[in-house]
């Protein structure tokens, strides 16, 4: 089996306090397990505030800079596949694709192949020798849009150091329940829900999470939104929009029991009973070249169903209004 040396710099927050250092790596770094990390750290792989600690129970103050320089094995069982890619760019460096719905990024359980990861060992099979075949950062299944794919370590570790410092613009555009009556910013916490162990919310306990959103167009009874990351937690819009009482039409695990408005039309309650997905795309993505240093940005246009389901809630409104 081949391996790669990966480089992870990070400094954490005082939030860590008191927990053990692989539980506060692998809360930070989910693309790695923490069985993994442990046996990083036991390898002696991990430097805190630059001195070798081997024993991943040791205990964090708060603050600390961290820094991995690992081995990553290549996962042999990740088969090259021939899904069609939409690929918005592509260079030596990186590669930006414009994900469709029901498209699973990583294989798992349930989802062994078919996914992103086995068409982008299929176009690029020097993939096979990068963490996650390259894969940077995630999209749910059933979220449209962009993201970005390492093709060298070199870029891989520039890509991770960016994304952990905030540094890529990630823009998103969203259709709510309800209506909204301006924009703003949500700052609350997200981690696994206490309960249902499938879902996150917004919990004490949670980690930081900051999102940015803008209201695009107001309809009699939902909202087009635009919103901007600052974090990247697991499902961060889905939850803050519930958390708001703003779910995203069609989510399955946030959306809540469906309502059905006073003032709609039967196009658009069947455009919106058969719309089986949230609705969600990530719309820009903007980075640092990490060859040039040069700033990209890279848009992806509405996917045919949330322009259908736009275009039903303006004839909706102009229905009503008239």
């Amino acid at each position: 089996m081949n391996t790669q040396t990966v480089a992870i710099r990070h400094t954490f927050d005082e939030k860590v306090y008191g927990l053990r250092l692989d539980f506060a790596l692998a809360q930070e770094f989910p693309d790695y397990s923490r069985a993994r990390i442990q046996d990083w750290i036991k390898k002696g792989f991990v430097l805190v505030n630059g001195q070798e600690v081997t024993s991943p129970k040791s205990k964090l103050e708060g603050l600390e800079s961290i820094e991995i320089n690992a081995i990553i094995e290549v996962q042999g069982e990740w088969k090259p596949q021939a899904i069609e890619l939409d690929i918005t760019y592509e260079d030596d460096d990186l590669l930006v694709i414009n994900k469709p719905a029901g498209l699973v990024v990583h294989p798992g359980a349930g989802n062994k192949d078919g996914t992103l990861v086995n068409a982008l060992l299929h176009h690029a099979p020097e993939l096979a020798n990068l963490p996650r075949a390259g894969i940077i950062h995630r999209l749910d299944k059933e979220t449209t849009g962009l993201l970005v794919v390492a093709k060298t370590i070199a870029a891989h570790t520039d890509l991770v150091e960016q994304l952990q410092n905030r540094a890529f613009t990630r823009e998103y555009d969203a259709v709510t329940n309800r209506v909204m009556v301006s924009g703003s910013t949500v700052d609350a916490p997200i981690g696994r829900h206490p309960t249902k162990r499938t879902s996150m919310a917004v919990t004490p306990e949670g980690k930081r999470a900051i999102t940015h959103y803008r209201i695009v167009e107001k309809f009699l009874d939902h909202s087009h939104i635009k919103l901007r990351l600052e974090t990247g937690r697991t499902h961060q819009i889905r939850v803050h929009m519930a958390h708001l009482k703003f779910p995203l039409i069609g989510d399955p695990l946030y959306g809540g029991r469906f309502r059905t408005p006073t003032r709609i039309t039967e196009e658009l309650r069947q455009t919106i009973a058969t719309f089986k997905r949230q609705a969600l795309h990530a719309s820009l993505l903007g980075l640092k070249h990490p060859a040039t240093g040069e700033y990209i940005e890279w848009r992806a246009p509405l996917p045919n169903d949330m322009n259908q389901l736009l275009i039903e809630l303006r004839k909706n409104k102009v229905h009503f209004e008239s």
